[in-house]
């Protein structure tokens, strides 16, 4: 069943209703508003996706991001993630394209990590309200962090991708 999470979260809902009312009105308000938000950023997030799709060539992506590219690869992963805009969420279908023209693993997980927490107005942000010791010790913190994370995963598929060779032998 394609869609089991999304019925499994109107079951959940249903129950609610039944047990609690209020609480279920307001969960339902705010889906509602997510998903509206969701339906706002969908048409720019397919139009980034279609552009680097038609304007970026496969061989561009694997020179520069894919599994081979090294120390440029982690910088620009680093820089596409830091400079972007927007929720989470509008990276996973750029994430999923640049998969799919050959980027590396590693470098995939470096931009959604620089995406979720190294923003530039995020962290100007943060240095205002926390100090910028704090938001330098964070970044300092962060960034390698994220990187580690990146090649321990681009190790791990490797690892699973010998399995299911081994299996299938």
């Amino acid at each position: 069943m394609k869609f089991r999470l999304l019925a499994l979260l109107l079951l959940a809902e249903l129950v609610l209703a039944f047990v609690s009312p209020h609480v279920a009105r307001s969960a339902a308000v705010n889906t509602g508003e997510f998903l509206w938000n969701i339906l706002m950023i969908l048409p720019m997030i397919l139009i980034l996706m279609g552009l680097f799709d038609a304007w970026v060539p496969r061989s561009t992506v694997e020179r520069n991001v894919g599994p081979g590219s090294g120390i440029r690869g982690v910088v620009l992963s680093i820089l596409l993630g830091t400079a972007a805009a927007g929720p989470l969420y509008a990276a996973f279908p750029l994430a999923k394209s640049m998969q799919a023209k050959g980027a590396g693993i590693a470098n995939i997980t470096i931009f959604l990590g620089t995406w979720a927490s190294v923003k530039i107005p995020m962290v100007a942000m943060e240095a205002h309200f926390v100090g910028l010791d704090f938001a330098l010790l964070r970044l300092g913190l962060t960034v390698p962090g994220v990187i580690l994370i990146g090649f321990i995963l681009e190790r791990m598929h490797g690892l699973d991708e010998v399995a299911d060779a081994e299996g299938r032998s």
